[in-house]
């Protein structure tokens, strides 16, 4: 039986990233770009959980808190933003919001 190492969730992390890369450069809707970006940072995340664990140290798991503290403030401001713009667009597709101008 074989040990799950750190490289096995370093592959997942990467992985994870490059989805969420490729969903942000993709994506033309506001909230699927939106999603990608926080697949990106939960990619980031098991990385820094995953070296704190396979290094026994609990730093970068206090940094994970941090951060997940930090998204969920993100998310709502994020969401906010797009709703307010959906409000005055009736759009959520970045062509469409290309010209800022009210």
């Amino acid at each position: 039986m074989t040990t799950i190492g750190l490289q096995h969730y370093l592959v997942v992390s990467a992985l994870l990233f490059s989805l969420g890369l490729l969903g942000v450069i993709l994506r033309r809707n506001l909230l699927n770009i939106y999603m990608s970006l926080e697949v990106m940072l939960n990619a980031a995340n098991l990385a820094l959980v995953a070296f704190s664990r396979f290094n026994r140290d609990l730093n970068g798991q206090v940094l994970v808190f941090f951060i997940i503290t930090v998204a969920a403030a993100e998310v709502a401001v994020g969401l906010a933003l797009i709703v307010a713009l959906f409000r005055v667009r009736r759009s959520t597709y970045v062509e469409d919001l290309a010209s800022m101008k009210l």
